[in-house]
């Protein structure tokens, strides 16, 4: 009676390989999630910007309450705008319960190259600007 199958060192290389290929995906798949975590917030906050200034030149100003809900939306910056229009962003304080500690750096660099921040990671001010379209 012959019986087939798998002998046992067979079955340890292909656990071996198996642990490799798991050590070699599980970094990069981490690091994938925290790359998807950084875009997401940028683009959440130029979403925000771009709605804030939407608001802006319809309505000639921004409730408090737009403007508290654009800060929501905005985790890892602070905004605040003056009656004239001028929006300025702020990296929020490294507070982990609304900026994650981990992506806050990459963030602020990512901010930084495009736009949303000075080149030394420094609150900048946009200006909304225009004429309201409002009647």
């Amino acid at each position: 009676m012959k019986r087939s199958g798998f002998t046992m060192i067979e079955l340890i290389f292909v656990i071996v390989i198996l642990g490799i290929l798991a050590a070699v995906a599980i970094p990069k798949l981490a690091a994938t999630r925290e790359d998807a975590k950084i875009a997401s917030e940028l683009t959440a906050t130029n979403q925000v910007v771009q709605n804030l200034a939407a608001e802006w030149t319809a309505q000639g100003a921004l409730t408090n309450y737009t403007l508290a809900e654009a800060q929501a939306g905005a985790k890892c910056f602070t905004l605040a705008i003056t009656t004239d229009g001028n929006l300025t962003i702020t990296p929020t304080a490294n507070d982990a319960t609304v900026c994650p500690a981990t992506i806050s750096a990459p963030v602020y660099t990512a901010a930084a190259k495009n736009g949303l921040l000075t080149p030394a990671k420094a609150a900048k001010t946009i200006t909304l600007g225009g004429v309201s379209i409002k009647q």
